[in-house]
């Protein structure tokens, strides 16, 4: 009998191309806010209701939800939306696996490359690193307590945080908005260029989930995120170069950005490096560690 797995998020790019990863080898429910498929399942954050009936045997539950951290301008508003959308969702789950006294086997959540925060330095962070002091640094804390929770309350064997960095997908995502301008030669750095975008192909980081799903050896923070290091400029000339385009437009300053996106700029004009050592020690082997290769697959179409 499959093992049954609880995604939330389910309509995230994510959720989707991994649901086709492991769809075969599990029983697969989905958590969405209006149901359309008999393996779906309505919840509502805000007014904390669930239907219970998701979580009858579930063994795995993987947490994707969250609201996207780059959509809008971080307004006091949007700022509590952020950390709501991630804390309120798992209080919830939590609530529900204690009302039906259910024990998981793993509860693996999404987490954020920002966990170390937005400075672009010379380190290079690590799982043992502490966290960082700005807004991104805090959502990510928040987010990963509330994931912790589930152990500590005696909910799930282990618990999985993969601090995931800008995915790589041609369908959605940075990706998808860095292409058109380049393709209609209006392309360029942000800022200085300098930032460092820490990257991980689609592929690679439904793989990582996979992992963390199959592997019970897995526990605890682990970084998402290609061995090859680039920064902005890096990433934008890599993606002119696949594309076959050139970049003559002088880098977007900074100012104009801050006054376009306010205090979310900061998350687009900074940037450190993180290391994917803990993961690679798993025995997990990148697919796509190279940025050109991944950039080729993605926008080639070479699948």
């Amino acid at each position: 009998m499959k093992e049954i797995v609880l995604i939330t998020g389910a309509s995230g790019m994510i959720a989707r191309q991994l649901a086709k990863k492991i769809e075969k080898e599990y029983e697969l429910r989905f958590l969405t806010r209006k149901k359309e498929h008999s393996n779906e399942y309505e919840w509502d954050i805000r007014k904390g209701t669930i239907d219970e009936a998701a979580l009858d045997n579930v063994s795995h539950i993987i947490h994707l939800a969250g609201a996207n951290i780059s959509e809008k301008r971080w307004t006091e508003e949007r700022k509590k939306e952020l950390i709501s959308s991630r804390i309120d969702s798992a209080a919830l789950l939590r609530t529900a696996l204690k009302k039906n006294k259910i024990k998981l086997k793993s509860f693996i959540s999404a987490s954020g490359i920002n966990f170390y925060g937005t400075e672009t330095t010379e380190k290079i962070f690590t799982e043992n690193d502490p966290p960082g002091n700005d807004f991104l640094s805090e959502v990510v804390v928040l987010w990963e307590k509330a994931a912790d929770d589930f152990k500590e309350q005696n909910l799930a064997e282990r618990v999985v945080k993969i601090r995931t960095a800008v995915v790589l997908s041609e369908k959605e995502g940075a990706l998808k908005k860095m292409v058109p301008p380049i393709q209609y030669y209006i392309g360029s750095p942000l800022g200085s260029g300098k930032q460092y975008m820490p990257w991980i192909h689609i592929e690679d980081i439904c793989s990582i989930y996979e992992l963390s799903l199959k592997n019970s050896l897995l526990d605890g923070a682990y970084n998402a995120v290609s061995p090859q290091h680039a920064t902005n400029k890096d990433l934008t000339e890599k993606i002119a170069e696949v594309l076959n385009k050139p970049l003559w437009m002088p880098n977007v300053p900074a100012f104009i950005l801050k006054l376009i996106f306010g205090e979310l700029a900061s998350a687009i004009l900074e940037g450190s490096r993180a290391s994917s050592k803990k993961i690679r020690e798993t025995g997990f082997q990148f697919q796509f560690p190279d940025l050109k290769e991944a950039l080729d697959n993605l926008l080639n179409n070479e699948k």
